[in-house]
């Protein structure tokens, strides 16, 4: 019998653990939390300081049971729980349950589920961390006053079910700010003149644009302005004024941090924050390979540090060295810098063996772990890779009194860039202009001159990325809170997704202002940046979380007093659409449940009929020629459905890929596209056609 008792929260992390620690060891999984504040009331008592009544999490008592049962008979327990504050409070509450001395050294962590590191771990138990645990409590208890407090009202003066939390109230109005201003944004006008020149003897044009009079950039702001402009270079020779070579240094990027890790997988991979941090826990926790067995893949996936261990370090320069030369490995160690709100607790994200391609153990992840894993690796060996060295060179061509400019640069030094590119949120199209070698006072004939209008164009609409990256430069919320608020805001309504853009709805709209009218600190950046600085020392013990509390509640019971008092009741009329009820014929209306929006009659309760909002695919049936429906499962994925698939089915139309424009060129019916890699792949939606193609990715071209 096992006499030592390692408790974890997962049991994918029991089981990969299991495979390190010997026959003496026996680990199980609490599965996350065992206690927590009570769902039916609010569970603290404010009077008291702030005291929190913990209770014991409904359908764990089968769990509980179990590990009293094998503590009981465990001569050592080690609480292995994450190494975060949350993790530490969860080691906290199953002391209590346990009926562990708080003073016992049982709690181990480590950064990576590696066999080194979990048996290092056991070596060096400490206490629990009563800091971390504090600072958990206060974040907790703060959400759960502020919460439980604002959310009753907003269901008396507006609809049931809404609700405001702390941070996500301030992720809803940076959002609804953002629409805001994209609604009042008022376009500028100006101009571009772009010359395309010949060099003699060279075929190929060159693009030089205006840039000025001398050494005096010039904006060009109306038609009027660019036709003095045309008009006086009409007639003159162009000719190179100034010529500057030079050598450009571009470095790699940071290994990943948990917001830059969601923000590069949702630019290059579409997924949601959620979807990300769900398979990089699955990485994290460990995978089964293929003649190695269970293996963590990455280290702990909630981080804010971009540090990274001399070991780690180590065994990247020497893979680096091995697979593409030893020009790729810098002379010295790169050390990335970290935002001053770093609490560095970890390191960064980075897979836990370099020499573990993601090639090599593909057929043993799935689809998701792979390209995320894949991400994750070459993000941090790129990290350690020498600079890409590029060759410069910048213009100055003359004509008239007027200067263009041309500019570009070829690649001297591949560097990290043969394995990795940064993401960017911009989509507009970036390219070098290539130039030939000119030489000062060379004329240059002009093959063609085209002015051209802009406008200024407003700020984009977020989309999960860019909200991560501004609640994170914004100090609201940590690595392990962006997904959860991401995902609250959506469920509650107040947000969509319309492809990857986030727009508020109108009921969205209104909390937000009730929010901003009458809770102003609540939903003020700066304020709530400054409450994250307070719970992070409270972490460094530097503060009491009963003085946070108090600091923080007499103010807020006023507030609170006050909203009440003077909002009045609003009414949001649900939106009508064009759909029919087919029991009672009146125009069905879009409402929020559990589950998000769904259509239902008006005339409820006479008229109970409801079903899901459908979004038309804009293609016929291959079978039966009826419409097709863009379909969800009850776990959010997406397929292809006919109408009359529905309760009473006439047709079992049913496809996993998405339509794309183009029909097939055999038997005229639809094609289906799904992507391998960087390549499209399309085929028939015809069970009886079988044609097929492979062709390039839509969104990649451009």
């Amino acid at each position: 019998m096992a006499d030592k008792l390692v408790i974890v929260e997962s049991p994918a992390k029991a089981n990969t653990i299991s495979k390190f620690l010997g026959r003496g060891y026996k680990i199980l999984a609490s599965v996350g939390h065992v206690r927590d504040l009570p769902k039916s009331r609010i569970g603290v008592d404010i009077d008291n300081d702030f005291t929190p009544k913990y209770i014991t999490i409904r359908g764990k008592g089968e769990v509980i049971a179990k590990l009293k049962k094998e503590a009981k008979n465990a001569k050592i327990i080690y609480l292995a729980t994450d190494p975060d504050r949350e993790g530490e409070a969860i080691s906290w509450h199953l002391a209590y349950i346990l009926n562990i001395d708080e003073k016992q050294k049982c709690r181990i962590t480590f950064n990576e589920i590696t066999k080194n590191a979990v048996k290092n771990a056991v070596k060096s138990p400490r206490e629990i961390d009563m800091d971390l645990v504090d600072a958990q409590q206060a974040r907790r208890i703060l959400d759960r006053i502020v919460g439980y407090k604002i959310s009753p009202i907003l269901w008396k003066k507006v609809k049931k079910g809404l609700s405001a939390g702390r941070v996500q109230s301030i992720a809803a109005r940076l959002i609804c700010d953002r629409e805001e201003e994209i609604e009042n944004f008022v376009p500028d006008e100006y101009w571009s003149i772009t010359a395309k020149l010949l060099k003699a003897g060279v075929k190929t044009s060159f693009d030089a644009k205006f840039y000025g009079i001398g050494s005096k950039k010039v904006e060009l702001k109306s038609e009027e302005e660019v036709n003095t402009v045309l008009s006086e270079v009409k007639g003159d020779v162009f000719k190179v004024c100034k010529v500057k070579k030079g050598e450009k240094r571009r470095m790699p990027s940071p290994p990943f941090i948990t917001s830059t890790m969601q923000q590069e997988a949702s630019r290059k991979l579409g997924f949601t924050t959620k979807k990300t941090m769900i398979v990089a826990q699955q990485l994290y926790e460990g995978v089964n390979i293929k003649g190695v067995g269970a293996a963590g893949l990455v280290t702990y996936i909630r981080t804010d540090s971009t540090r990274v261990s001399g070991d780690a370090q180590e065994n990247a320069a020497e893979y680096i060295a091995n697979k593409y030369g030893g020009e790729y490995v810098p002379k010295k160690r790169p050390v990335y810098k970290g935002k001053s709100s770093s609490q560095d607790a970890h390191e960064c994200i980075r897979p836990t063996s370099p020499d573990m391609d993601p090639q090599s153990i593909k057929d043993s992840l799935s689809r998701e772990q792979y390209r995320l894993y894949k991400l994750v690796w070459e993000r941090f060996i790129a990290s350690q890779m020498a600079p890409a060295i590029y060759d410069t060179v910048s213009s100055d061509i003359g004509v008239g009194k007027y200067i263009f400019r041309a500019s570009g640069s070829s690649i001297k030094f591949r560097g990290f860039t043969i394995l990795y590119q940064e993401g960017t949120d911009d989509t507009k199209e970036q390219s070098d202009t290539n130039i030939p070698e000119l030489i000062e006072n060379e004329k240059l004939k002009k093959e063609s001159i085209e002015p051209k209008q802009h406008f200024t164009q407003p700020p984009p609409r977020y989309t999960e990325a860019s909200l991560v990256k501004t609640l994170e430069e914004k100090g609201i919320g940590r690595p392990s809170t962006y997904a959860p608020t991401i995902t609250t805001i959506l469920a509650r309504g107040y947000i969509l997704k319309d492809g990857r853009t986030l727009i508020p709805t109108e009921l969205g709209m209104i909390v937000t202002d009730i929010m901003k009218n009458y809770f102003k600190e609540i939903v003020d950046v700066k304020f709530t940046a400054q409450l994250e600085e307070k719970l992070d020392k409270v972490e460094e013990g530097q503060k009491k979380w009963v003085d946070v509390m108090k600091n923080f509640y007499p103010r807020f019971e006023e507030v609170l007093k006050e909203a009440e008092s003077k909002i009045g009741n609003i009414e949001i009329p649900d939106e009508v659409t064009d759909e029919i009820c087919e029991k009672c014929g009146r125009n069905m209306v879009i409402k929020m449940g559990r589950n998000g929006r769904f259509l239902a009659c008006p005339g409820f309760p006479e008229c109970r009929n409801a079903k899901p909002i459908l979004e038309d695919a804009g293609v016929t049936c291959p079978k039966c020629g009826g419409k097709v429906y863009i379909k969800k499962t009850r776990k959010g994925r997406r397929y292809l459905g006919c109408e009359n698939n529905q309760s009473d089915p006439k047709c079992d139309f049913m496809r996993w890929e998405m339509p794309a424009k183009e029909n097939c060129p055999n038997c005229g019916n639809f094609l289906l596209k799904k992507y391998s890699g960087k390549r499209a792949q399309f085929k028939c939606s015809n069970e009886d056609c079988d044609f097929t193609k492979i062709g390039e990715d839509e969104e990649n071209k451009k």
